[in-house]
């Protein structure tokens, strides 16, 4: 199955590609990936809520057509109707059947019951915890006994320990059957919740979206962090997400550089602090050490070690970050020694700088508009990546002192741009 989206210019925008997955009755599925991997379209196309270009889901062996009435959708920011009360909220998938009232009304009783929230019938949303929605959101989808459970990071916008608390209770009800669906998949971009969580975890690329690995947790429930198989798998997940293809600078050729090389959304601040912390530390780290020490989760620092690997001040092995000889230089460097290194590496690796500053050369005063960029990054990009990866140009590009920007008149500017025409 592939996924495109139509981009301005009628071009195609590959979202996923080449995905064959299979989930069975009596398992949990984890898809796990970073940001632009295509888990929550993958979702959706599951739900019937998006067709795909080509390829066919199909549900019971018959390709699908429309909605998939044999699923149930949690998502990660509740969508409760704030008007309803906790029940109403409950029986709505019911109504939409044509239940009738009264079975409505026993069936949504049991489901709030079950999920732990007897006592709320009739409260609205807006007197809940967090917990408490999401909660409601859980017997909303399980009221209306679906054979799978889709679930869209629906731990993601809680706190720690009630996310932690709402996980285990929900894989209790699983294992003493007392589940509704007889399958659940579900999107996390959290390495241990899937582990913690599935049967088979299917660790999705990006850009577009493939599947690089599926593994089996052949863990017993309920299962302990601390086992070291619980971290042998852990860190091979990581590996995996980690792994990059060697970093190719791209063409000298100022007229090459695809856009849809993606920034990774990373700060140079991120970058460079990570960088000081694994030199101090002795030029590699664990990731998962890494991550403790800074109490962050792992899938938090993604981003800026993708950042890292890509300007090639990094690479990863094993689930170790080491820096590379040019890295090192990086991290132990002044402030403005640091920016040239950081300058070169841009300038090499990063096409979408690179071909700003090209634009801003050829300009007739060295000064564009940044809407001409956003115009030509949306036939890649969607309306709000467009601007995160212009964002990240920018934030790079100032601090490699290639150009300048003017927020308040959207502009950006060459500082050199009378010395570059004499050089020209």
């Amino acid at each position: 199955m592939t996924k495109t989206f139509a981009t301005r210019d009628g071009g195609e925008l590959p979202v996923l590609e080449g995905i064959t997955l299979d989930v069975r009755a009596d398992e949990i599925v984890a898809l796990l990936g970073k940001s632009g991997s295509g888990k929550s379209t993958l979702l959706r196309c599951i739900a019937g809520l998006v067709q795909p270009s080509t390829g066919t889901v199909s549900y019971k062996g018959r390709p699908l057509k429309g909605i998939n009435t044999g699923v149930s959708l949690v998502f990660q920011t509740f969508a409760l109707l704030p008007w309803l009360t906790v029940q109403q909220n409950v029986e709505l998938g019911l109504e939409a059947q044509g239940i009738e009232p009264e079975e409505r009304s026993q069936r949504a009783l049991r489901a709030i019951d079950l999920i732990g929230l007897d006592g709320f019938e009739s409260a609205f949303p807006k007197e809940l915890s967090g917990g408490m929605r999401q909660r409601v959101g859980f017997a909303r989808a399980l009221v209306v006994e679906p054979d799978l459970l889709l679930m869209d990071e629906p731990f993601s916008a809680l706190d720690v320990l009630t996310a932690e608390n709402l996980r285990t209770e929900l894989l209790e009800l699983w294992q003493a059957g007392e589940f509704s669906a007889q399958a659940i998949l579900i999107v996390t971009h959290n390495i241990e919740e899937a582990v913690i969580f599935a049967d088979r975890v299917i660790v999705l690329g990006t850009n577009p979206g493939r599947i690089r690995a599926e593994l089996t947790v052949a863990l017993a429930r309920p299962r302990d962090r601390h086992d070291p198989q619980f971290d042998a798998l852990v860190d091979e997940i990581y590996g995996i997400m980690t792994e990059r293809a060697a970093a190719e600078p791209a063409s000298a050729d100022e007229h090459d550089g695809p856009l849809q090389v993606m920034l990774p959304h990373a700060t140079t601040d991120g970058i460079a602090g990570l960088a000081e912390i694994v030199v101090a530390g002795g030029e590699s780290a664990d990731l998962g050490d890494l991550a403790s020490l800074l109490g962050f989760e792992v899938d938090d620092l993604f981003p800026i070690i993708d950042a890292l690997t890509m300007l090639d001040f990094a690479t990863v092995q094993d689930g170790r970050l080491s820096l590379t000889p040019t890295g090192e230089q990086f991290a132990g460097a002044d402030i403005q020694a640091s920016k040239e290194i950081f300058r070169e590496a841009v300038l090499e690796r990063v096409p979408l700088v690179r071909r700003i500053h090209r634009a801003l050369r050829h300009s007739t005063d060295g000064t564009l508009r940044e809407g001409f960029f956003l115009d030509l990054l949306r036939n890649h990009y969607s309306a709000d990546e467009a601007r995160a990866q212009l964002d990240t140009a920018i934030d790079w590009a100032r601090y490699a002192e290639l150009f300048e920007y003017d927020a308040a008149r959207g502009e950006i500017t060459l500082p050199d741009f009378a010395e570059t025409q004499r050089s020209d």
